[in-house]
């Protein structure tokens, strides 16, 4: 019977394998045709298609739902695209270099180290600024944010690196330890922060996309594309590195170079998406996880998959954001966990039985 369900479920993963990144890229373009006809101001499908030049209708009608899609919808699911996709491979990524499926991106004090910096921002920065009359510049959040993120990897780079050689498990601690200390900093901030201050930073902590624009969208394309181009070089280290360190040394994975790269990409890319969005809590944890269940490990597979997967899951969840409450927007973070969270359980529940006791 053992024998007869494990033959089962490798057929079914070796056909979802064939048929996984072609399949995702449908449900990201579904899932971007439904964000673009769903608002407050509704566009059917025939309209869209009007808009964009595809077919012929009335003129003023395509004007507004043009200035609609173009000033207002698109930008935002471009940037839901990017940042979800980001999150997600990032997460895959530390979860092969950590060889844990619960590791993600704050592990390397990507988030920590960006909500103390805009935090920090939020309540110093308008503090002082406030008092000689000048409003805090609607740039200032984003640049420090990446710059806490990318200072607080930094930092916890050189405290796991020793002559050249970086301990995982070092890493994994001193992160730990990084993260409690930047909520420690973030409680203080949150403690002297007055009400408008407050809002600022809980709606910023809990993720947001409605100040999407082309400007941001452009801003962070470069780290998708990067990470895109690193995907193909680190996969069979990744592999490998299941093994243990000393067995994918020998096989001939240059396993320092692999860390530092691993590094430096995820502190980068989530830094620059977590810069854009606000702590978006879920994508990164458990897209790479679920896929892993149903596709199997193999990164050369499992890492343009979980880009695909995390960016048609934050289109879906902007989408209910700024829907469910409308005129009110509901924060992004709050979504992703009530859409994932359960679908994370049952496939966790069925694995359990498809195991048996």
């Amino acid at each position: 019977m053992t024998a007869t369900v494990s033959r089962e479920r490798a057929a079914r993963r070796s056909a979802l394998r064939l048929l996984a990144l072609p399949g995702l890229v449908v449900v990201l373009v579904l899932a971007c045709a439904i964000a673009a006809a769903v608002g407050a101001a509704g566009i059917p499908p025939g309209r869209i298609a009007a808009a964009l030049g595809l077919a012929g209708g009335d003129r003023a009608l395509i004007e507004r739902d043009w200035l609609v899609l173009w000033s207002i919808r698109l930008p935002r699911i471009a940037l839901a695209t990017l940042v979800g996709a980001l999150l997600a491979a990032c997460g895959a990524v530390m979860q092969g270099l950590f060889r844990n499926p619960l590791a993600d991106p704050a592990l390397v004090g990507v988030s920590s180290g960006a909500a103390l910096a805009a935090a920090g921002t939020i309540v110093v920065g308008d503090r002082y600024l406030g008092a000689i009359g000048v409003g805090l510049p609607i740039e200032a959040l984003p640049v420090a944010a990446f710059v806490g993120a990318l200072a607080s990897t930094i930092l916890l780079y050189r405290i796991a690196t020793r002559e050249g050689r970086t301990s995982i498990a070092m890493f994994l601690l001193g992160g730990l330890a990084l993260a409690a200390l930047a909520n420690a900093g973030l409680g203080l901030l949150v403690f002297l922060a007055d009400d408008r201050q407050l809002r600022d930073i809980n709606f910023w902590m809990l993720g947001s996309l409605s100040g999407a624009t082309w400007a941001k969208v452009g801003a962070i394309a470069p780290f998708l594309l990067a990470t895109g181009l690193a995907m193909p070089v680190i996969a069979r280290g990744l592999d490998l590195l299941v093994l243990g360190e000393s067995e994918a040394f020998h096989a001939g994975i240059a396993v320092e170079r692999l860390k530092r790269v691993c590094v430096a990409l995820v502190a980068a890319a989530a830094g620059a998406a977590v810069s854009i969005s606000g702590v978006i809590g879920f994508v990164g944890l458990i897209v790479p996880h679920l896929l892993r269940l149903l596709i199997g490990p193999r990164h050369d597979l499992l890492l343009p998959a979980a880009a695909l997967t995390g960016a048609a899951l934050l289109v879906v969840a902007d989408t209910f954001a700024r829907t469910l409450a409308a005129p009110a927007e509901l924060p992004i973070g709050i979504v992703t966990a009530v859409i994932g969270a359960p679908f994370f359980l049952y496939l966790l529940m069925r694995q359990r039985a498809l195991l048996g006791p």
